[in-house]
Parts: C-alpha cells; sequence; structure tokens
C-alpha cells in the first residue's frame, strides 16, 4: 500500500482545484494507493474532497501565521505518515519541504500548474522571495516536479536550471461528459469562455476581439464565466465599446455543464496557459476552440483540426478565425467532434491518474526521499 498525502490551498475553486479533485477522482480507482489531503482553506475543494471519503485535515490559513500552519501540517503527516507527499502551488511546494524534514524518507512530488503569473513591479517582495524559494526548492529537493505541459517542462530545464530527469510531463486531464452536444445556433451564435479575471487571462483582448465580431455579425454574442478583481474593468470596458447588449459576464458558476454546452465556440486569449482545464471541458462538449498559440495550448489543439491557434494578439486575426467558424455549421460541427475525440483519447482523467500512479510507484521503488545530488548540495 502506497500512502500519499496531497497538500493544496483550496481557497479557490480554478483549474488547479478542479484538477486535484480529478486526479483524487481518478486514483481512487487504484487499491494499492491510500490518499489523504491537507488544504489550507475551508471551501468547494474540501467539500468535493470530503464527498470522495476522502481523509481531509483542512487548517485555515488565513487566521493561523504561518509557523502554526507548518507546525500543524507536521503533526499531520506524522499521523497520516504518507510514503509521498505531493504538493500544488508555492507556498504549498514550501510547507511540504519544511515539515517533510521530519518524515525521514517521505517523498516530494510537485506539480506546476501554470508559469508564475508576474506582473513587474507591482509584486510584493515577499512574493517575489517565496517564488524563488519555491524554485530553489523545486529544483534541488523534490524527487519529480510535474509539468502540465512541455512548455512548462523546458522552461523549468532552460530557465531556472532544474535536471532534466527531475521534471516529468503529466498532462491534466478531465472527465468525458456522455454523449455529444452540438449546439446547432441558430439566429443568435454564442462564442464563450471561462477564467479568473486576472491579468494573464487577457480578458481585455477578448473585448476587442467582441468589437471586431459585431462590426461584422451582428448575430454573435459573448459570454464569460468567472470571477475576480479584473471584473469590474473588463465590465467597464464592455461598456466603452458599446457592447453591453452582446456581452455577458455569467459570474461564477457552480456547475459548468450547462454552460459549455450553451457555446458553438470557445474562445482563450490567455498570455500563457498550461493545459487549461476550461478548454479542455469546453472541447469534451464538442465545442471547437480558437486560442493564442502560447504555452500548452498548441499541445492541445491542432491548427486547423479542433480549431484555430493565433500566432500573434491581433484582434482582427482573432475575429477572423471566430467569423469562419460561426459561419460554417458543418465545419464547426466537425471540429467540435474532432475536439471531443482528442480530449477522450490523450486528456481524460483516467490516463492522468495512471501517469501519476506510475510516478509514486517508481519513486518509492528508488528507495530515497532525497535525490543524491541535492544531499551533497
Amino acid at each position: 500500500m502506497i500512502r500519499v498525502c496531497h497538500i493544496m490551498s483550496g481557497d479557490l475553486w480554478a483549474g488547479a482545484e478542479a484538477m486535484v479533485f480529478h486526479l483524487l477522482k481518478g486514483l481512487l480507482r487504484y487499491r494499492d494507493l491510500q490518499l489523504s489531503a491537507i488544504l489550507l482553506n475551508e471551501g468547494k475543494l474540501a467539500a468535493r474532497v470530503r464527498g470522495l471519503d476522502i481523509p481531509v485535515t483542512v487548517l485555515d490559513e488565513g487566521r493561523e501565521p504561518f509557523p502554526r500552519i507548518l507546525a500543524e501540517v507536521r503533526r499531520t503527516l506524522q499521523r497520516e505518515s504518507p510514503d509521498i507527499i505531493h504538493s500544488h502551488r508555492y507556498k504549498e511546494n514550501i510547507t511540504a519541504c519544511i515539515a517533510s524534514r521530519f518524515r525521514g524518507n517521505a517523498r516530494l512530488i510537485a506539480t506546476q500548474h501554470g508559469m508564475p503569473e508576474i506582473h513587474g513591479g507591482k509584486d510584493s517582495l515577499s512574493r517575489r522571495l517565496t517564488l524563488r524559494l519555491n524554485f530553489f526548492l523545486l529544483a534541488r529537493l523534490f524527487r519529480t516536479t510535474v509539468a502540465v505541459s512541455e512548455d512548462i517542462r523546458d522552461r523549468f530545464v532552460s530557465s531556472f536550471g532544474f535536471p532534466e530527469d527531475r521534471v516529468q510531463v503529466i498532462h491534466n486531464g478531465i472527465e468525458i461528459p456522455e454523449g455529444e452536444s452540438f449546439r446547432e445556433g441558430g439566429d443568435t451564435l454564442v462564442i464563450g469562455s471561462a477564467g479568473r479575471f486576472y491579468p494573464v487571462k487577457d480578458f481585455p483582448l477578448m473585448v476587442r476581439v467582441a468589437q471586431e465580431v459585431a462590426r461584422r455579425d451582428p448575430g454573435i454574442r459573448f459570454e464569460v464565466a468567472g470571477e475576480g478583481p479584473g471584473r469590474r474593468e473588463i465590465r467597464e470596458l464592455i461598456r466603452k465599446c458599446g457592447l453591453e447588449r452582446r456581452f455577458t459576464l455569467r459570474g461564477f458558476l457552480e456547475e459548468t455543464p450547462a454552460f459549455y454546452r450553451g457555446l458553438d465556440l470557445y474562445l482563450n486569449t490567455s498570455l500563457h496557459e498550461g493545459v487549461p482545464l476550461s478548454v479542455l471541458e469546453a472541447m469534451s462538449h464538442g465545442v471547437p476552440v480558437v486560442a493564442p498559440a502560447v504555452g500548452g495550448l498548441a499541445e492541445i489543439i491542432q491548427d486547423g483540426v479542433q480549431g484555430y491557434l493565433i500566432g500573434d494578439r491581433d484582434a482582427e486575426r482573432f475575429a477572423e478565425k471566430c467569423i469562419v467558424l460561426c459561419r460554417d455549421r458543418l465545419l464547426r460541427k466537425r471540429m467540435g467532434s474532432a475536439a471531443r475525440a482528442r480530449v477522450r483519447e490523450s486528456f481524460s482523467t483516467g490516463s492522468m491518474a495512471g501517469q501519476y500512479r506510475q510516478l509514486y510507484r517508481d519513486a518509492l521503488a528508488e528507495g530515497c526521499g532525497v535525490p543524491s545530488a541535492a544531499v551533497r548540495t
């Protein structure tokens, strides 16, 4: 039996949290794994993991200082006695690394869900120091860092000095919904997206794309599901562009399948992505995608097959591809079917969980918790 403890924040419900839930659910099928979780906040992730009957310890990082959180994590790890400690995100990686020093030969594994969202001089000194410490520890004291895309793996090796043999790519996976749900459209077609209102998502570009589309075709609407600190800015930009009747901000949606089934086309405008679950979810519902050729998006979408990849950030080019798909029902249906098949073949929960299970088994087979090179340093 392999005991695996996941450490995650859990304060939000975004791509990383959804991925952790899908992974834990997928790992339950393996009888040789005993799962537990430490979450640093109460929230939707904690509730959903409890629903899987996986033991969950919730610590309130909003009320407790870091030394007390660290002590509680240490006590929990002593009680659970995991063979594998699998952490997600920066402070969780640091917490896992420090706390695991008291857990003997526990193997450290981390998943890097994306690249740091650094916004020039706006980042605090503490955040910059946290990022630097995170990468230092990952490169030296973690058995494996999992990158969710080849792009992230390459950047870790080339830019952050990670040993090639300590970074492994495992793509995110999702559950495939039953039945294909191609939307016949009608007089009004819907282009949609989902995500946090953060700068890395570049929703201002999406508004400019909507403005270009509106000039050419009055029968197309836009919808975005999500919340975040940039929502007010986007709402004001929509107003300035005169798109109030054609661009709807849906807010946070507890359940998203109906949202994706109501789309004719999915539009992503991010500056960078790993393997975004929102894109996979749209594709799994048979929705073609228009997205920038950045990060892991090119690992999901084959240009001209499941949708279109745009090589620059020109709103007119995005709008052109959106118009092409919206005006051609058969092309939309063919690309949507190809999108669903792509997710089923390469980005399922079962595939992801199987690869992580093998990673855990390989880590235990080595018989050493900390790489020998790290010990020497």
